[in-house]
């Protein structure tokens, strides 16, 4: 008896010790190689994944040497993992028919996810005015949660503003210009689509956020009548109407119908435009050169047409 009592005790004392071990062993982060169908995008995900030329050669990487960079992900309560990073690695793998990717899986919660989310992000190269606007909403959300419930001391004011500046000095920029941002998420997505492609600019965009949709799409039908795009000083006049009641169709037409002092003595044409008609490879001071020898021709054959 004493002996068999021995051995169920060493027999326990040994199964504390493995499942302590496990633990550890759960806790340590690891690479796993995971079904890409069991990689879900990150909900409400800002950055755009799109089948450019960059992910094409993305695409052709992978397939030559594989994803070197792990994915980071956490567990879905549905099943399967969330990406946190590595949305165009994920996206890039299924192109180049890979079955799993290597992810590293990390337990966090909404706001901590959010943030490197984010972070991750936004150091790429080049990133549209929505991705960023849309970024800097949600981390500067997340960042006010984790104040909230670190600091309940602080106000709301107070709180708002340190995470503002502390966005703002994590991305080289003012406080004031992460506001900004952030109000082109009060645009109606064909708005913000312009602001992405450059049709409407920046700023006049910031003024318009501040209309209602509906107004938002009058001022949309008031470009297409006039074909005219707002500055900043129309946008801001088609602003204080919105803010004074005063707001109709007729007087965002008469406003957007304007001719802007610039427009006198300048013609654009947009590069989109001209790059229909040149090779690739053409620099914008070619394009220009070839643009005036044509214009040289046309003008001397209109001339020789009115001699005859």
């Amino acid at each position: 008896m004493p002996k068999s009592s021995v051995n169920a005790s060493l027999s326990s004392y040994d199964d504390i010790f493995s499942t302590e071990e496990s633990r550890q062993e759960e806790q340590r982060e690891q690479v796993r190689q995971i079904p890409i169908g069991e990689l879900f995008p990150f909900k409400n995900h800002p950055f755009k994944v799109l089948d450019d030329d960059s992910m094409s050669d993305t695409v052709e990487s992978v397939k030559q040497y594989g994803v070197l960079s792990p994915l980071i992900a956490r567990p879905r309560p549905k099943g399967g993992y969330e990406i946190i990073s590595g949305h165009r690695r994920q996206r890039a793998a299924e192109l180049a028919g890979l079955e799993t990717l290597p992810v590293i899986v990390r337990q966090m919660d909404d706001d901590a996810a959010i943030i490197l989310m984010v972070d991750s992000n936004l150091q790429r190269e080049h990133i549209l005015p929505s991705e960023r606007a849309f970024a800097y909403k949600m981390k500067l959300d997340a960042i006010k949660n984790q104040g909230t419930r670190s600091d309940l001391t602080s106000t709301q004011v107070v709180s708002k503003l340190r995470s503002n500046e502390k966005l703002g000095a994590e991305n080289n920029q003012s406080r004031e210009t992460v506001r900004r941002f952030i109000r082109l998420t009060n645009l109606i997505p064909e708005l913000l689509d312009m602001v992405d492609n450059k049709t409407v600019s920046f700023n006049p965009a910031v003024e318009l956020s501040y209309l209602s949709p509906e107004q938002q799409q009058e001022v949309i039908r008031a470009m297409d009548d006039t074909q005219n795009f707002p500055s900043v000083s129309q946008a801001k006049r088609i602003k204080k109407l919105a803010q004074d009641g005063t707001f109709t169709t007729e007087t965002v037409v008469a406003i957007m119908g304007e001719e802007k002092k610039s427009e006198l003595d300048t013609v654009t044409i947009k590069n989109d435009t001209l790059r229909k008609y040149f090779p690739r490879s053409y620099t914008p001071k070619q394009m220009e050169d070839t643009i005036i020898k044509l214009l040289e021709q046309w003008q001397k054959k209109r001339q020789h047409s009115e001699e005859r």
